[in-house]
C-alpha cells in the first residue's frame, strides 16, 4: 500500500509539473527580488507600451561572439525585451548577429565599439555592434545599447554598468519618440542678434525630435504689446539662445509676465563677447563685455551672470597649425583652457548618465538669498580660474605651462536650475506699458539659467552644419544634446522618461586578475565538488531506503 502511495506522489508531482511548463508557454511572469530593483519597470515605460496600438519591430545587433562580461548586457537587454512584450504583444524583437551586415550598419550611422578583453591573462581586442534598431509604421529609431562613459574617464566595467541602468531609457526614449504624437510647443526668441538656424542646427533638429518648434520674435512688442503676451503664452517653453543686442523694457516685461504666468524659460547668455573666429585670424582678441539689459531681471529671480570668462585645466582642445613637413601643413591638438569640459552632477535627473558638457568662454554665477530653490546643474573643476572683463586673450597662451597654484576658484558655477514662485521683475516699479492681467507674483515655476550661449552652438564646415555632440577633429562624445534635451523634459514636465535615468544598479564584476591566478583551485573545487555532493546523495539515498524497507 505504502509503494502504491509512493507512486502516487511520484505522478502527482511529475502531472504538477508539466502543467507548470505549460503554463509558462502562456505566462511570462518575474519576481524581482533584487535589492535595487533592476528588473521593475516604471510606471511610465509601463503606461508608453501599453498604449501602442500598431506593431513595433525591435531588431538587436548583439549576438554572436563577445567578450564574456558584455554576455550580461545581452542577457540584460533580452530580459527587459521579454518584459515589454508580456505587457504588449505588438512588441516584438529578435537578436541578430551583425557580422554579416556591418558595412550596411555603418552606413546607417551604427558605428562599432571596440573592447579590450582579458582572458587567461592575455589582452586582445573584440568589436562588438551595440545597437537596436526600432521600426514603427515607416519610422526607424537607432537605440545605442552601449554608452561612451570611457569619453567621461570610466573604466569598461563602469562602463557596462552605465549601460544596463540607461537601458530602459534609452528604449522608451526611442519608442516615445517614434510612437507619441508631439504635444507640446517651444517658441524659439529670435530677433535680439540670436545665431542664425545654422548654427542651431544639430540642437534643433534633436529638440524636433520629441516637440513642435516656432520661432517667434518680440518686434511687435511697440505696436501691441498685449497681443505679444497673448501668443507667447501660446507656447510651453521659451528657449533664449545667445543673443547679442539688448532687450528694451517692453520686451523684458512680456517675458517676465510669461514666466509670471507659468510660462517655462531656458536661458543660455554670453554676457561677453570672446569669439574663436576672431581669435583665429588676427590670434588674440579682446574679450569685453555685452549689455543685454537681462541683469536685473534675472537677479529678481534668482540670479546673477556675471562678466568674466572662467579657464579650467580640465578642458577641451583646439587644433592649430604647428609647423610643415614639405609642402603639407601638420596640425595638433593643444589643450585651451577657456574650453572647460564639466563633468556634470551625476545624481540629478537632469545630469545623469550623460558625457562631459563642452562650454565655450563661460562666465560664472552668482546665486541669491531668495524663497526659489536652487539646484546647481554645471559646475567647473576643483582646479579653474575665473578672468574678469575686459580682458586680451591670446593663442600663444597654449605655450604657457599652467600653474596649478592660480587655478583656485573651484567649482565655479555655470548652470542653475530655479524653482518657486517667482516674483515680478517690475514689482514695485512704473510698468513700461499698460497690461491689464499684469501678475506681481507668479504660480509655481522653472527654469534653468546658463551662463554659455556656446553650449548649443554648433560648428560648420564649408557652410553645413556639424554635429553639436561630437568634436570634428578629435570626434570626443560630448553631452550637449542631452543636457539640453534632458534639461527642456525637465522644465516641460516630461519627467516620466527622463526619471529613468536617475536608475542605479548594483553590478557585481569578476575580479579578472584574481580569477586568473586562482583559476586551477576554482577548476578543482567545480569538478571534486559535485561529484562528492553526487557521491553524498546516493549514500544517503540508499542508507535511507535500507531503513525503510528493511
Amino acid at each position: 500500500m505504502s509503494r502504491n502511495k509512493s507512486y502516487s506522489n511520484i505522478f502527482i508531482v511529475l502531472i504538477f509539473l508539466v502543467l507548470i511548463n505549460i503554463v509558462s508557454l502562456y505566462v511570462y511572469k518575474r519576481f524581482d527580488l533584487t535589492h535595487d530593483k533592476r528588473y521593475t519597470l516604471s510606471d511610465a515605460t509601463i503606461d508608453l507600451i501599453e498604449g501602442i496600438e500598431k506593431p513595433l519591430q525591435i531588431k538587436v545587433y548583439l549576438q554572436g561572439e563577445f567578450p564574456a562580461e558584455f554576455k550580461r548586457l545581452q542577457i540584460e537587454t533580452n530580459q527587459f525585451l521579454l518584459e515589454l512584450n508580456e505587457i504588449n504583444d505588438l512588441v516584438q524583437f529578435r537578436f541578430i548577429d551583425p557580422t554579416s551586415a556591418s558595412k550596411a550598419l555603418i552606413k546607417k550611422g551604427l558605428q562599432p565599439s571596440r573592447l579590450t578583453v582579458q582572458e587567461e591573462g592575455k589582452m586582445s581586442e573584440a568589436v562588438i555592434f551595440p545597437w537596436a534598431i526600432i521600426k514603427f509604421d515607416d519610422k526607424e529609431e537607432n537605440v545605442p545599447l552601449l554608452v561612451d562613459a570611457i569619453a567621461a574617464g570610466q573604466g569598461q566595467e563602469q562602463q557596462l554598468q552605465s549601460s544596463i541602468e540607461n537601458l530602459e531609457y534609452e528604449f522608451a526614449n526611442a519608442i516615445h519618440k517614434i510612437s507619441t504624437e508631439k504635444s507640446n510647443s517651444i517658441a524659439i526668441l529670435k530677433g535680439n542678434g540670436q545665431p542664425d538656424d545654422v548654427y542651431l542646427y544639430s540642437f534643433l533638429k534633436s529638440l524636433g525630435e520629441h516637440y513642435k518648434l516656432a520661432e517667434f520674435t518680440l518686434d511687435s512688442v511697440e505696436a501691441n504689446p498685449e497681443q505679444t503676451l497673448y501668443n507667447l503664452n501660446q507656447f510651453d517653453l521659451s528657449i533664449i539662445v545667445k543673443p547679442s543686442q539688448s532687450f528694451n523694457e517692453q520686451e523684458k516685461l512680456v517675458l517676465d509676465q510669461y514666466i509670471m504666468q507659468g510660462g517655462k524659460t531656458l536661458w543660455l547668455i554670453d554676457n561677453v563677447y570672446a569669439e574663436m573666429d576672431s581669435l583665429m585670424q588676427s590670434g588674440k582678441t579682446l574679450a569685453f563685455n555685452r549689455d543685454l539689459n537681462l541683469t536685473d531681471m534675472l537677479f529678481s529671480y534668482g540670479v546673477r551672470i556675471n562678466y568674466n570668462v572662467t579657464k579650467d585645466l580640465y578642458s577641451s582642445s583646439i587644433r592649430l597649425a604647428a609647423g610643415n613637413t614639405g609642402n603639407q601643413v601638420q596640425y595638433q591638438d593643444f589643450l585651451w583652457h577657456y574650453f572647460p569640459l564639466i563633468f556634470a552632477d551625476n545624481t540629478h535627473a537632469i545630469t545623469k548618465n550623460i558625457d562631459p558638457v563642452l562650454m565655450k568662454f563661460p562666465s560664472s554665477l552668482d546665486m541669491l538669498d531668495n524663497q526659489i530653490q536652487k539646484t546647481v546643474l554645471l559646475q567647473s573643476s576643483p582646479l579653474s580660474k575665473i578672468i574678469g572683463t575686459p580682458t586680451n586673450i591670446a593663442l600663444n597662451e597654449i605655450a604657457v605651462e599652467p600653474d596649478k597654484n592660480d587655478f583656485k576658484d573651484a567649482n565655479t558655477n555655470f548652470g542653475v536650475l530655479l524653482e518657486g514662485s517667482f516674483n515680478s521683475a517690475y514689482k514695485n516699479r512704473i510698468l513700461p506699458f499698460k497690461l491689464d492681467a499684469y501678475k506681481q507674483e507668479g504660480e509655481q515655476n522653472k527654469m534653468i539659467i546658463i551662463g554659455d550661449g556656446d553650449i548649443a552652438i554648433n560648428e560648420t564646415l564649408r557652410g553645413e552644419p556639424l554635429p553639436l555632440d561630437k568634436d570634428k577633429w578629435t570626434n570626443q562624445n560630448f553631452g550637449n544634446i542631452d543636457f539640453l534635451l534632458n534639461s527642456i523634459h525637465y522644465l516641460i514636465d516630461d519627467k516620466g522618461l527622463l526619471d529613468l535615468r536617475s536608475k542605479s544598479l548594483q553590478i557585481q564584476f569578476l575580479d579578472k586578475e584574481k580569477a586568473f591566478e586562482e583559476r586551477s583551485y576554482w577548476q578543482l573545487i567545480n569538478l571534486v565538488f559535485p561529484l562528492v555532493l553526487l557521491f553524498g546523495f546516493g549514500w544517503l539515498f540508499n542508507l535511507l531506503r535500507k531503513r525503510r524497507y528493511s
